[in-house]
């Protein structure tokens, strides 16, 4: 019975080195990473440990990330990636992946928007151990903290919020202190996105560059709606 035991022991070890070595590009492709929008210039390495050069989640540049896909829950039907900046600084976390659902786990990370939420100007979004699950497209869980910068007429201005699920969408609400600035933002799991800003100025005389930036009068304030798709 003891020898019995030992090769299955070693049939399982086997099996387990043998998944352990697979290239990592075929582990992205396999599990939907790739369709979900992870790119990068090149994937090099094995499941266990991988490089991602110039990676990407649709037009936000990660930079160079270490990739680790962990084996034991592939065989409870869930892929785990998890990636980490080559030099341990600017973006750590963790995609996942089931047949039906997909999303990011604790990820703190400042990502640089670009032009995306343009003409809106905000340089990037800073995540705090921020995480969302997406089930058949639809946002069914998220958590974490984000703070992100929105420069205008009236300076750089700090907001701040919680992740969380609305409407089956990702829904970032930030804010400043004074809740006079807001920005709204949407993510849904088909790649589309929605960002509404709300400026309340203070000063009237503020009003006339709001305008000139963009912004139109909603209500009390000044807003502007952005939308797009990744």
């Amino acid at each position: 019975m003891r020898r019995y035991g030992w090769a299955l022991f070693l049939g399982l070890a086997f099996l387990f080195s043998l998944v352990a070595l697979l290239p990592l590009r075929l582990a992205i492709d396999r599990f939907g990473f790739g369709a979900h929008g992870l790119a990068a210039r090149d994937v090099t390495g094995s499941l266990w440990t991988g490089a991602l050069q110039e990676a990407q989640v649709g037009p936000v540049p990660l930079g160079d990330l270490a990739a680790r896909l962990h084996i034991l829950p592939l065989f409870l039907g869930r892929a785990r990636l998890s990636l980490r900046s080559a030099d341990g600084s600017s973006f750590e976390g963790a995609l996942v992946a089931t047949r039906h659902s997909f999303g990011f786990d604790e990820v703190s990370a400042r990502l640089r928007v670009g032009t995306w939420l343009a003409p809106l100007a905000v340089p990037s979004l800073e995540l705090d151990e921020v995480g969302a699950l997406f089930r058949s497209g639809r946002c069914v869980h998220a958590e974490g903290r984000v703070r992100a910068t929105l420069a205008g007429a009236a300076g750089a201005v700090a907001l701040t919020g919680q992740a969380r699920c609305d409407g089956g969408a990702l829904r970032l609400p930030l804010a400043s202190p004074s809740g006079a600035e807001r920005l709204d933002i949407r993510l849904f799991g088909d790649g589309r996105y929605q960002a509404e800003a709300l400026v309340r100025p203070a000063n009237p005389a503020v009003a006339a560059a709001l305008v000139a930036s963009g912004l139109r009068p909603v209500g009390s304030g000044y807003g502007l709606r952005v939308d797009g798709a990744f």
